[in-house]
C-alpha cells in the first residue's frame, strides 16, 4: 500500500516540475526530467521490497531504477553541421566586411546569450563558436 503512495507522491512532484519547466523545449528534456523521477521511484521501491523480503522484485525495480537513472544522464553527442558565411554573419551580427575584432566583440556578445550556464542551449552555444571560426577562418586569423 505505501509503495502506492510512493508512485503518486513521485507523479505529484512530476507534475510539480514539469509546470516549473514551461520554458524548456520539449523532447528530451522532459524526458529526462521524468526519467530520473521514474528511477528514484522505482529504487525506493526496490528498497521497500528488499525491506520486505522480495529479492527478486526488489532486485528487479532496483535494476530498472538504476537504468533509467543512468539513460537520463547521458547525453547524446551532438556535432555541429559546416555553417556557410553568410550563416555565420547572421548568427553573429556581423557585416560582409567585419575585421578580426568586430567579429570577437560579436562572438562574446553572442556567447553572454547563448551559453547555457547563462540560460542557451548547447546546440546554439555551439552554433556561435562555428560562426566563429568560420568567420575568423576567412579573415586568416583563426
Amino acid at each position: 500500500m505505501s509503495l502506492i503512495w510512493l508512485v503518486l507522491a513521485a507523479i505529484a512532484v512530476w507534475a510539480l516540475v514539469r509546470l516549473g519547466r514551461q520554458t524548456e523545449r520539449r523532447g528530451r528534456a522532459h524526458w529526462r526530467v521524468s526519467a530520473t523521477l521514474l528511477g528514484s521511484v522505482l529504487l525506493a521501491g526496490g528498497a521497500l521490497a528488499a525491506f520486505r523480503g522480495a529479492w527478486l522484485a526488489a532486485a528487479g525495480l532496483a535494476g530498472a531504477g538504476l537504468y533509467l537513472a543512468w539513460a537520463s544522464r547521458s547525453r547524446a553527442v551532438i556535432r555541429s553541421e559546416p555553417i556557410s558565411e553568410a550563416d555565420a554573419r547572421a548568427v553573429l551580427g556581423v557585416r560582409p566586411g567585419a575585421d578580426e575584432a568586430e567579429v570577437r566583440a560579436a562572438w562574446k556578445r553572442a556567447m553572454a546569450r547563448a551559453h547555457p550556464d547563462q540560460g542557451g542551449t548547447e546546440g546554439l552555444a555551439r552554433r556561435v563558436n562555428a560562426a566563429r571560426d568560420r568567420l575568423l577562418r576567412k579573415t586568416g586569423h583563426g
